[in-house]
C-alpha cells in the first residue's frame, strides 16, 4: 500500500530520502515501500536521532550525490499532509503492495539505502547498499542460523543499522518466520519480552549480551522460549558457555559490516569457540565469498599471522556516499579492506585481533586493547571498561584504562595493575588508570572510543608514579 501511495506523492526513484519515524513498525512499512518503487531510504528512528552518529559533512557535488540534496520523509509530522497520506496507520503501513502496482525497474545493484557507519573510532560515513546485498543477506541468515518458518525472530536493534533490515527483517521474510521489533533494548524486561512474544532467536551486538548477564540471576531465566543467539565477536569459551546455561539457548558467532553483509559466521554444526568463523556463503549460489589475511604491505599472510582482513563477494558495498577518496583506499580490485586485525586458523575459520586504527604501540611493540580488556573485566571491582593509548613522552603510546566500577564496590588502581601484570606482558599494563561513570556508546551499543576524555584528568591514576593525578 505504501508503495502506491508513493506512486501517487510524485517521489522520483533513485533519489535518496531520509525517513524520520518514531515507531519500529511504521518505519519497517515505509523502508519496504520505499524500496518497492525503486528508491533509497537512509532510516533514522527518532527517538535515537540525538545518539545516531555524525555523518561526515556533505560533499560539495550537485544533484543526488550531495547529502544535502536528500528529500526528507518526515512521516510522524510532514510527510503524511504533503503525500495525501493524513490518516495513514501502522496497520496499512504494514499492508502489502496494491494490485496493479506499476513496475520500477528496480534492479539487483540499484541503490536501496544508505547506512551510517557505527562511528566507534571517528566521523561516520555513509555505506551504499544495493537490494541484491540486502536480499541475500536475508536469503543466507536463514539458512546460517537454520531458521524455520516455525520461528519467531526478535530484534531490538535499529533499523538504521544492517543488522535488523538486512538480518532480522529480510531473514524473516526469506524463511518465513516471524519477526517481533522491540521500540528498544531493556535488559530488565528482555526476557519477559521473549516470553511475551514468544520469541525464538535474537540478535545482539556490542555489549548486549554482557549487559543482559549483569541483570540479578532468577531462577527462570532459562524458562524462556529463545533457543538461538546471533552475535560478534566471540565471547570467551566459558564465558560463552555460561550465558547459554543461564538463559537456555545456543550462540551462533558471526562477523559482518555495513560495507558488506556477507563476512564470516560459524559454520553450520560446528562451534569454533573464540572465532569469528569462515567466509559466509550462499545456500544455493554455493561459494560466492572469498576471504583472505594480507600484511601491511599487501602480502598474503599464512595460518597463525596477523594481518589485515580483505572480504570479496557480489554485496561488497558500492561505496561511500559523496566521498571517492575513501571509497578508493577502501576497495582496490573488488577487495574490501575491513580494517580489522585477524589470524587464520588451519581449518579456515579466522579470529578477531583488533581494529587496526586501534592497535597501540608501545616500547616496541604491538598490541591489542581488547586483550587489556578481557583482562580486566575479568576482576570484580570492574563492571566495564575501555583501553586506549595515549602520547607518550618516548613517542609511541602510553596504555590508559577507562574503569566503571561495579555497582557498590570501589576500586584500588594499585591492586587492579598487579593484577594486570600477573596475567599481561609488561608492555601491555596500563600506566594510567581514570574512574567514569559510564562509557560512551554508540546507538548499537558499541563503545565510542574517541568521545572519551583526552589528555590527563584530574584524579587519575598514574602507576608508575603510584599516584593520582592532583586537581587543578
Amino acid at each position: 500500500m505504501i508503495a502506491g501511495h508513493l506512486t501517487v506523492g510524485g517521489l522520483v526513484a533513485f533519489n535518496a530520502y531520509l525517513v524520520l519515524l518514531s515507531w519500529p513498525t511504521i518505519a519497517l512499512g515505509w523502508i519496504i515501500g520505499i524500496w518497492q518503487r525503486g528508491l533509497a531510504a537512509w532510516v533514522r528512528v527518532r527517538e535515537l536521532l540525538s545518539t545516531a552518529p555524525r555523518i561526515a559533512d556533505p560533499p560539495d557535488a550537485a544533484g543526488a550525490g550531495a547529502l544535502c540534496e536528500l528529500g526528507v520523509l518526515d512521516v510522524a509530522e510532514l510527510g503524511m499532509a504533503e503525500l495525501g497520506l493524513a490518516e495513514l496507520g501502522a496497520a496499512e503501513a504494514a499492508a502489502g503492495p496494491e494490485a496493479g502496482l506499476p513496475d520500477a525497474g528496480i534492479r539487483p545493484d540499484d541503490l536501496a539505502v544508505l547506512i551510517p557507519t557505527s562511528g566507534t573510532t571517528g566521523r561516520s560515513k555513509l555505506v551504499m547498499q544495493t537490494h541484491r546485498a540486502y536480499a541475500m543477506a536475508g536469503e543466507g541468515f536463514g539458512y546460517w542460523m537454520e531458521l524455520t518458518a516455525a520461528d519467531r525472530m526478535m530484534t531490538s536493534l535499529p533499523l538504521f543499522h544492517i543488522n535488523a533490515p538486512a538480518y532480522s527483517v529480510m531473514g524473516s521474510l526469506a524463511c518465513g518466520a516471524g519477526l517481533v521489533l522491540l521500540e528498544q533494548f531493556s535488559a530488565s524486561g528482555f526476557l519477559d519480552a521473549a516470553r511475551r512474544h514468544g520469541a525464538t532467536e535474537f540478535n545482539a551486538i556490542g555489549a548486549m549480551l554482557e549487559i543482559l548477564m549483569r541483570q540479578p540471576p532468577r531462577a527462570d531465566d532459562a524458562d524462556n522460549p529463545l533457543r538461538l543467539c546471533y552475535t560478534g565477536p566471540a565471547p570467551e569459551r566459558s564465558r560463552q558457555e555460561a550465558i547459554e546455561a543461564r538463559f537456555g539457548l545456543r550462540i551462533v558467532v558471526g562477523y559482518a559490516m555495513s560495507e558488506s553483509p556477507y563476512g564470516l559466521i560459524w559454520p553450520r554444526g560446528s562451534r569454533p569457540f573464540g572465532t569469528l568463523g569462515a567466509p559466509r556463503q550462499h545456500p544455493v549460489l554455493g561459494e560466492v565469498n572469498q576471504a583472505q589475511v594480507i600484511s601491511g604491505d599487501g602480502r598474503q599472510l599464512g595460518p597463525g599471522q596477523t594481518g589485515e582482513l580483505l572480504l570479496r563477494n557480489p554485496v561488497v558495498t558500492p561505496g561511500y556516499w559523496g566521498m571517492p577518496e575513501e571509497t578508493a583506499a577502501a576497495i582496490t580490485d573488488g577487495w574490501l579492506h575491513t580494517g580489522d586485525l585477524v589470524t587464520v586458523g588451519d581449518d579456515g575459520t579466522y579470529t578477531f585481533v583488533a581494529r587496526r586504527k586501534e592497535v597501540l604501540r608501545r616500547r616496541g611493540e604491538n598490541l591489542s586493547p581488547l586483550e587489556v580488556e578481557e583482562v580486566l573485566a575479568e576482576h570484580p571491582a570492574v563492571l566495564e571498561c575501555a583501553v586506549v593509548g595515549v602520547p607518550s613522552e618516548l613517542s609511541e603510546d602510553e596504555v590508559k584504562a577507562f574503569i566503571v566500577p561495579a555497582e557498590g564496590g570501589s576500586v584500588d588502581f594499585g591492586q587492579l595493575t598487579e593484577f594486570a601484570a600477573a596475567r599481561l606482558a609488561a608492555f601491555k599494563v596500563p600506566r594510567y588508570w581514570q574512574l567514569i561513570d559510564a562509557l560512551p556508546r554508540t546507538p548499537t551499543a558499541r563503545v565510542a572510543k574517541h568521545r572519551l576524555p583526552t589528555g590527563h584528568q584530574r584524579g587519575e591514576y598514574d602507576a608508575e608514579a603510584q599516584q593520582p593525578r592532583p586537581a587543578g
